[in-house]
């Protein structure tokens, strides 16, 4: 097992988000017996190799916002007012683009002292503010495990995460209708051990706003994981009951996915073609066809239907969905695997195994 600082996010979300900061799980590297596939057949279609995978998202980002990060990172505050302002009250969206700006902000905040100074109380610098303290924290931290962490490191990153509950406050007051502090909350509750009852009050803060929200469910069933503050029943719970109300095209149905394969010890892939898997990886299918084609978030759900497909045989299908993600490879189950190298190389061996697989078979 690895732990990994996000950066996200989570982002992620996914990222970009926390999800590197995360306990990782035992990855099935050996499902194909027969060793690493040839490259050949997925290079035939078009698909990248290792080196010239993207580690840094889990797809393209949408048109326009390479420009403006990069805008950003020049100093242009305004660039950033400006994406947040024309994603408006589409609040995946939003919190999605603060955990990018967040971590550039994370680096170098000069650019949001800029846009707090000229505007002070604007509700978009105020849940930027917010994110990047909860991003610092973490990097404070480091990526290493416990017992390889300092003191000092823990103390750094327990007083950031305290700063930050001021931060969230604040912009949550700016904006009383936005999720997003909220959702940003949750990374706060995992390093500082809320309570569970804590965390339904949280909870409950955010489904009031957006019962649908795909960062702040990916967040919280981090939080009801055994890793945190749950275990695999509270996880998988949440998980189901969460995919089963949610509409069609929310992304959601990635959830008991995800708590499978946060819980998932075995070497043997027997546990992930079962008839329930099966039916999980088919009502992602139809979610992810369903949903907005240019959802940020969408990428997400396609590594992990990609990453179960290939492990049921169902090699076709699941490179209809590498394909849609080929080039980017910070998603699960990817950004367990450790540094960006090892990340691209294993995408690229469960990838190639698949269209090795279906290569075969057309020659058949």
């Amino acid at each position: 097992m690895t732990v990994l600082l996000w950066i996200l996010a989570v982002l992620a979300v996914p990222t970009l988000l926390i999800g590197l900061w995360l306990a990782g799980v035992f990855l099935k590297e050996f499902f194909r017996p027969s060793g690493d596939a040839d490259p050949d057949a997925a290079e035939a279609l078009g698909l990248l190799p290792a080196e010239r995978q993207n580690t840094k998202y889990a797809g393209p980002l949408p048109a326009g916002v390479d420009a403006t990060l990069a805008a950003v990172r020049a100093g242009d505050w305004k660039a950033a007012a400006k994406l947040l302002h024309d994603i408006g009250r589409d609040w995946d969206r939003r919190s999605w683009a603060t955990g990018l700006l967040g971590g550039i902000a994370a680096d170098d905040d000069e650019w949001l002292l800029a846009w707090e100074a000229d505007r002070p109380d604007d509700p978009d610098a105020a849940v930027v503010r917010a994110r990047s303290t909860v991003i610092l924290a973490g990097q404070m931290r480091g990526a290493k495990r416990a017992k390889y962490t300092t003191g000092e490191q823990f103390a750094g990153f327990h007083r950031m995460l305290e700063r930050s509950r001021e931060e969230i406050a604040r912009a949550a007051a700016l904006n009383p209708d936005d999720p997003t502090p909220y959702v940003t909350e949750i990374t706060v509750a995992l390093g500082l051990g809320y309570p569970h009852a804590e965390m339904d009050r949280l909870w409950t803060e955010i489904t009031a706003r957006a019962p649908h929200h795909y960062e702040a469910h990916y967040m919280a069933l981090q939080y009801w994981c055994a890793k945190w503050r749950g275990s695999e029943k509270l996880a998988t719970d949440f998980a189901e009951r969460a995919a089963q109300n949610a509409p069609l095209g929310s992304l959601l149905t990635v959830l008991p996915l995800i708590a499978h394969f946060e819980h998932d010890q075995s070497d043997d892939s027997e546990v992930d073609r079962t008839p329930r898997m099966i039916g999980r990886v088919d009502a992602g299918l139809a979610d992810a066809a369903a949903a907005d084609q240019t959802h940020p978030r969408l990428p997400e759900l396609r590594h992990l239907l990609a990453y179960y497909l290939a492990l049921q045989n169902r090699d076709a299908a699941a490179l209809e969905q590498f394909r849609l993600v080929d080039g980017h490879v910070d998603a699960l189950p990817w950004r367990y695997r450790g540094s960006e190298e090892e990340m691209a190389a294993f995408y690229c061996r469960i990838r190639n195994a698949s269209a090795q697989a279906v290569a075969e078979q057309t020659e058949d």
